[in-house]
């Protein structure tokens, strides 16, 4: 504790620049008053014994101690009150708070507090800076309160928090252990060009290097990934509730401490009950003005392991998100006929008539020009496919695809907007490239791959178990195929009114399910390795069901190459298996990137489509 309030003390005093004709121990100058009386009253709080005579515990060790434990099992505040009580009355002359709100008071001192910023019920604008002294939105007139009659208190209709990002960088550097590790990406981490381990090693970070090296020489500037996504609170999905929370990453931090959730800092939390959409780049703009001071200035930091204070830049290197969230995120909409944002405008889709739905079936441009399934037209369309890969899109590229786009105004009073042929598939240009530096990104958008691999694996394993409602085997799709003229063994019979499908080499029928699922509720796994999938198997159903993303993700790896083995035929379940090994080698700790692996890629294209 002692320690904590040390390095607590350093970086608060190292705020304002130094004063070098009356310099402070910890190298920087007094801070302003309120900063320098919460520091007190936490110091008086570490000092002052639980309760007379008392060595183990001070009053702040405490109950920093119960709100650690309240945390870790989930209590709720009236529980944590109730204990307060019964201590009270055990222990009369204990130093303890009254309620959990007065406890959370006594963290004042350590500067994680949050802002609340009233905005418009319809997305249009927040009450912020310019707007903050207005009651109505100038955009759609939708009032900032809630109607109320009686006379109390004025209560907003919808309020974003937001947590700063600066306390929260710099409390990485109070600790002398985190200090270190938040160079150990250039001072500690192997060189190894022929592997992956961290994305120090991926090309898009040496290249911003590159591009940046005033910002590369100081191991300490921070290189941060954003995740959002929305979630139900109430954990009831009959009651619809869409909130986004927004979750900044530290990959300065090595491998195994930078995806610990310690290390997570929330930057906002985007409030429902409606998903923001395509307006989320109005809850975004404290968030993008912060990264702009960081970039732009920096923000005065105390080292705590090297006892200094130094000028800390941070950068915004890309968002990992699901696909659905791709498109809200980067201005590309991953719906209609140009929905891949790296095919841009040389997206090949599809319209299917009985699917209603497009399909996009130019996987194969993405194939070394010598594979085999770029002549084997009778697996595919019927023709062949000897096109390159698409042109990757830089930054200047995109940029002047956005200058075709016309004005784009936020918020749910407008209509939606028909986007014209020049549009192309954007929706908005994105509030990062207000960020100087995002449009010299070569990759500025991820996705998430325990998504995709679930999504893929819900597909194949419903199509194999031929699963009525969910296969992607099903009447509409052999109508459609009968359409294009494609795959003519597999189109429907007519026999008079009778009409049936032909039966298919990658599904199973009759006994070979059950004997599929009787083998699966016979798997047993190690105690914490997954959990139990036989719960989710009825062998007199023939039924899969309820499995969690992990569990999707130990069958994708682990089971279903070893499952399809002795049902399917030798090349699709080789094509399964090739299939599996590549999201197996993906989400392993070391990429090793190879040419082999990077061909296996259009298989992942093949059956993310395969619907």
């Amino acid at each position: 504790m002692d320690h904590m309030l040390d390095d607590i003390r350093a970086g608060t005093f190292a705020d304002v620049p130094q004063d070098h004709h009356n310099p402070l121990p910890t190298g920087g100058s007094i801070p302003d008053p309120s900063a320098s009386s919460s520091f007190e009253q936490l110091l008086e709080d570490a000092r002052r014994p639980l309760f007379g005579g008392c060595t183990k515990f001070s009053k702040l060790s405490f109950i920093v101690k119960l709100l650690h434990i309240k945390t870790l099992g989930g209590w709720l505040i009236k529980s944590f009150d109730m204990l307060l009580n019964l201590l009270r009355s055990a222990f009369p002359d204990a130093e303890l708070p009254h309620s959990y709100e007065e406890s959370r008071s006594l963290e004042r001192g350590l500067g994680m507090n949050y802002h609340k910023i009233h905005a418009c019920p319809n997305d249009c604008i927040l009450f912020w800076k310019g707007n903050a002294a207005l009651n109505e939105c100038p955009i759609c007139k939708a009032s900032r309160w809630v109607p109320n009659t009686h006379g109390a208190r004025l209560i907003p209709q919808k309020v974003l928090r937001h947590f700063p990002l600066k306390p929260r960088l710099q409390r990485l550097f109070m600790s002398a252990n985190i200090a270190r590790d938040m160079r150990w990406h250039k001072e500690q981490r192997p060189t190894d060009e022929s592997c992956m381990r961290h994305p120090t090693d991926a090309e898009s970070w040496k290249r911003f290097d590159d591009d940046h090296s005033w910002f590369a020489q100081d191991a300490r500037n921070v290189r941060l990934g954003l995740a959002s996504d929305g979630f139900n609170p109430f954990n009831n999905m009959a009651k619809p509730y869409s909130i986004w929370p927004v979750i900044l990453v530290p990959y300065n931090l090595p491998p195994w401490l930078c995806v610990k959730d310690q290390f997570f800092m929330t930057s906002l939390i985007i409030p429902g009950p409606r998903s923001a959409g395509n307006d989320i780049d109005v809850f975004l703009q404290p968030l993008v003005d912060e990264l702009l001071e960081f970039w732009e200035h920096g923000v005065p930091t105390y080292d705590a392991s090297t006892k200094e204070t130094f000028m800390l830049h941070a950068a915004l290197m890309w968002t990992i998100n699901d696909f659905p969230a791709y498109g809200i995120l980067s201005g590309w909409s991953t719906k209609g006929k140009l929905a891949c944002p790296s095919c841009n405008d040389g997206t090949e889709s599809q319209w299917l008539k009985y699917g209603r739905k497009h399909c996009y079936m130019g996987h194969r441009r993405f194939l070394p020009p010598e594979h085999m399934w770029r002549t084997r037209k009778h697996l595919f369309n019927g023709k062949e496919d000897h096109r390159p890969p698409p042109r990757k899109l830089d930054g200047s590229d995109v940029l002047s695809q956005l200058l075709m786009l016309g004005d784009v105004q936020f918020g749910k009073s407008h209509r939606k907007r028909k986007r014209t042929i020049e549009e192309l598939n954007w929706t908005k240009s994105s509030i990062f490239f207000k960020l100087p530096y995002w449009v010299t990104l070569r990759l500025r958008h991820n996705l998430n791959v325990m998504h995709i691999e679930k999504n893929v694996f819900d597909n194949i394993l419903c199509t194999l178990m031929n699963m009525p409602g969910k296969s992607k085997d099903n009447i509409n799709s052999r109508r459609d195929l009968e359409i294009f003229g494609f795959r003519k063994e597999l189109h429907l019979k007519y026999e008079g009114e009778r009409v049936t499908m032909p039966h298919t080499s990658y599904t199973l029928h009759g006994d070979e399910r059950k004997q599929f699922c009787s083998w699966l509720a016979d798997v047993k796994f190690p105690d914490g390795f997954a959990s139990n999938i036989s719960h989710c198997v009825s062998v007199r159903d023939c039924r899969i069901s309820g499995l969690k993303s992990h569990d999707c993700h130990v069958f994708m790896q682990r089971l279903l190459s070893i499952a399809v083995g002795g049902f399917l035929r030798r090349d699709i379940a080789l094509a399964l298996t090739e299939l599996c090994s590549f999201f197996k080698g993906l989400c392993a700790r070391t990429l090793v990137w190879t040419k082999y692996l990077s061909s296996k890629l259009i298989l992942l294209q093949f059956y993310a489509n395969w619907r």
